[in-house]
Parts: C-alpha cells; structure tokens; sequence
C-alpha cells in the first residue's frame, strides 16, 4: 500500500507507505551506500544523490487501495524521494569533511531543489537529515534525503501563515527581523559571518535547539550564491561538529531546511533557514515529546534557551580549537 490520505479536521495530507515495512534487515558488513555495492559510483565520489530504494512517494505510484467514500479521500502517492550521500566513506562524519567537500554538498542540494522544483506537481521541496539510532536511523553511512511533496505540509503553512501576517501588517520580513532582534540581542547567538546566523532561538521548543538562518533574504537554498552556499556548508558541519563537542560522542539530531514552497509565490514574506532538533537534554536523558507536545501542540521546553546557547558557544569554540 502506498497512497496519500487526506485529514479532513487537520486539512492535511498524510503518507501510507506499508511497504517500507518490508525493508530488509541488511548485513552488518554491507552497505549499498558504498563502493562496490553494485548502487553507487564504483569510482568513487564526493557527494551522491541516491534514489530512495524503499520511498513514501514516487513519480510513478500505484493505484490507491479501493478505500475511500463520503468525506474520505486518497490521491497516489506521487512525489519524490531520494538519498543524499555525503561521502564515499563510510565512517567518516559530516564534522570531518573538509571546506572545499561541504561546499559540493551544499550545490548538491541547490540541484536537488531545482530537479525538484522543476516538477509542476512537487509543491514543496523538504531536504533534511536524521542522525542517530535515537531517532530511527539504521544506515551509518553519512546522509540526508530529500522528499518533494505533491502538496505543502501543515507545519510549513503554519509558518507561511504567521509570515504572512506580519508581512502584510508591516511591509517586512517577519525571518529578517526575528535575526535582526537575536543578533542585537546577543544572548542566543551562538555564532555568525559575513552570510549566516546559528543561534539558540527565542522560542526554542526543545533543550539545544538551534536555527541558522540567512543574513540575506533568500526564499530558498537555490537562490543562495556561490560564497554564501560555501559558507553554508561550513556552518552547518560545523555546528554538527559543536554537537558533537557538546557531551563528547556522535549527538543525534534531526536536521531539515525550510525552504519556500515552490513557484515563488510566497518568496516575498518566506525566509530559508535551517533547524536542529536535537533528541537529547542532557548526556544521559532524552527528551520525550509526549501528550502535550503530540496531542496538542503544545511545546514544553524544560531548559533555559538562554542557559543551552551559552554552552552550545562553548561546545562551538570546542569544535574550532580542535
């Protein structure tokens, strides 16, 4: 089964995709990410876009299950899905990979977009990372993916909603100033250049949460310049470096960029940044999200903001030092 099924209380579209279910459990000393597996380069290579063996969505899906009637509604699944390989080697980490390397990594994924875009029927483009067996990842290989979606996610619509509004109320970008009042602030700040921005936001829902966003307006990853798309991949293994730095061993962490919908119609009041999620409050607790961040929405954060940037700066010079 693989189709989309509509919410009608949430106006929203989900994914069914019980065939992933039926991924394999691979052998310990395989990988398909790595030369010689028969699926990549067997040359080698720096970076590597992997169609997705097992995706939520396609571009040639199947027929929907006979299962809709009255205010039930499905569509196929169709979108796209693919695997973003960092390396060639296995074990490396996103921290070790040099300037001149995440700079390929960060064209990579202006290319993913643009493909994506490109689809009159991919309405939002979603280019993310998980990192860790704490949030489901079974393949070490250093990756993210990439899902175009044939409609825009509610989390997102949220976002464009209260853009908008600010927009419309003061002729400005809400994201431009949301940055502007950190860094005049300076508390959550973690870091900054000449392009971007990481810091601990105000709002942060979770301990060790962060944003980097843009110093320039930019509605999505592929209107970036060639320096400022440079300066994105430093940044961001760098900040996956300062995570690691944070307790000493490899930090899980989801990490995914909100990019503007496709078409540009909302690239005027929209912002690129990306988030980290981290899974994690402390060296030895997870933080759960549990009935009230799940059920309703509603977030508890159980730590400081300004207290978790204060030691994500130091875990940061941590990083630079060593």
């Amino acid at each position: 089964m693989a189709e989309l099924r509509f919410n009608p209380v949430t106006c929203d579209w989900l994914m069914v995709a019980s065939h992933r279910q039926a991924r394999p459990q691979l052998p310990k000393d395989w990988c398909p990410f790595c030369v010689g597996s028969g699926k990549v380069p067997d040359g080698g290579f720096d970076v590597f876009r992997y169609p997705n063996d097992f995706p939520a969505m396609s571009v040639s899906p199947p027929e929907p299950d006979d299962v809709a009637g009255g205010i039930f509604s499905v569509q196929p699944a169709y979108g796209r899905c693919e695997v973003l390989l960092y390396s060639d080697k296995h074990n490396v980490r996103l921290s070790d990979l040099s300037d001149e390397h995440v700079g390929k990594l960060a064209k990579m994924w202006t290319e993913v977009y643009n493909d994506f875009a490109d689809d009159p029927r991919v309405k939002y483009v979603f280019i993310f990372e998980n990192r860790g067996e704490m949030v489901g990842v079974t393949m070490p290989h250093p990756h993210g993916q990439a899902y175009g979606y044939p409609f825009i996610p509610k989390l997102i619509r949220d976002e464009l909603a209260g853009a908008k509004t600010h927009f419309d109320g003061s002729g400005r970008c809400l994201f431009c100033e949301l940055l502007a009042q950190e860094l005049s602030d300076g508390r959550r700040v973690i870091f900054e250049d000449e392009h971007f921005a990481l810091y601990v936001p105000f709002f942060a829902q979770t301990a060790y949460a962060a944003h980097i966003t843009a110093k320039r307006h930019v509605a999505n990853v592929a209107q970036l310049t060639a320096p400022e798309l440079d300066a994105l991949g430093r940044i961001v293994r760098d900040a996956s470096g300062m995570y690691d730095r944070l307790f000493g061993f490899p930090f899980p962490y989801m990490m995914y960029m909100h990019n503007a919908p496709t078409g540009g119609c909302f690239d005027e009041h929209y912002h690129f940044h990306i988030e980290f999620l981290p899974p994690m409050r402390a060296a030895d607790k997870q933080q759960f999200f549990a009935s009230s961040e799940t059920g309703a929405g509603a977030w508890c954060n159980p730590t400081c903001p300004e207290e978790k940037a204060g030691e994500l700066r130091e875990a940061w010079g941590n990083r630079l030092r060593n």
